[in-house]
């Protein structure tokens, strides 16, 4: 098995240069998708004369609070797995240790880091949580009706730098640094992706659930 330990300049073009690409795209994409949908909406004329700091606010902590709302008491399940998930999926690569020491030895930039059993069971989290999604395109009828190829490429994109990242910290599967080289440009990949897809729910769902929320509120309803 080839191992990248033996050829540093791959290593360090992933380790380097790449990181500071998918940086810039991830940044310089999410700005302009979200500059796109304010500006859409303003030229739409009918969702900032609805719009209510009140209304938006109340939606959106309704919807980010565990069985606030509705629908998420009406699925325990689901809103524990979907929950569970995206708390571990924004967390973990924040909050890792390697992570942390490598923004160190570029930035000098450090702060409060997971327990390594604790970082292990999150990434183990987001890893099964792909698995429950995958599972639910196929087994759930209201789910498998709107599923597209994009939907798995999608999850794959979420699963892989997981995955990769579990296995190498284990030293499973392949040696080290090859795994370290293949999880960088997974989560590279990733971070690229988020923008332009619909990963990017992450980055703007509160412009739409302010919008959602200032609609029901006008008329004096709910809407979760």
């Amino acid at each position: 098995m080839y191992d990248f330990i033996k050829d540093p300049t791959i290593y360090n073009l992933v380790r380097g240069p790449l990181v500071w690409v998918a940086f810039l795209i991830f940044f310089g994409g999410s700005l302009y998708k979200i500059r796109t949908l304010i500006l859409l909406a303003k030229n739409e004329k009918v969702v900032f004369p609805y719009m209510s700091l009140k209304y938006s606010l109340r939606s959106i902590l309704h919807w980010l609070i565990p069985f606030a709302s509705r629908n998420w008491r009406r699925r325990p399940m689901m809103t524990i797995v979907t929950f569970s998930f995206h708390i571990c999926l924004v967390f973990t690569p924040i909050f890792l240790l390697s992570h942390n020491t490598l923004w160190y030895e570029s930035w000098g930039i450090s702060w409060w880091t997971l327990s390594e059993g604790a970082a292990d069971v999150m990434a183990l989290v987001v890893i099964s949580g792909c698995l429950f999604f995958l599972i639910r395109r196929f087994v759930a009828p209201e789910v498998k009706f709107v599923t597209f190829a994009s939907d798995y490429i999608l999850l794959a994109i979420t699963f892989l730098p997981f995955i990769t990242g579990f296995l190498a910290y284990h030293q499973l599967l392949l040696p080290y640094k090859t795994m370290i080289v293949i999880h960088m440009l997974f989560g590279e990949v990733m971070l690229i992706a988020i923008p332009f897809t619909r990963l990017g729910h992450m980055l703007y769902f509160w412009l739409t659930r302010s919008f959602m929320g200032s609609q029901f509120g006008w008329f004096q309803s709910r809407d979760w």
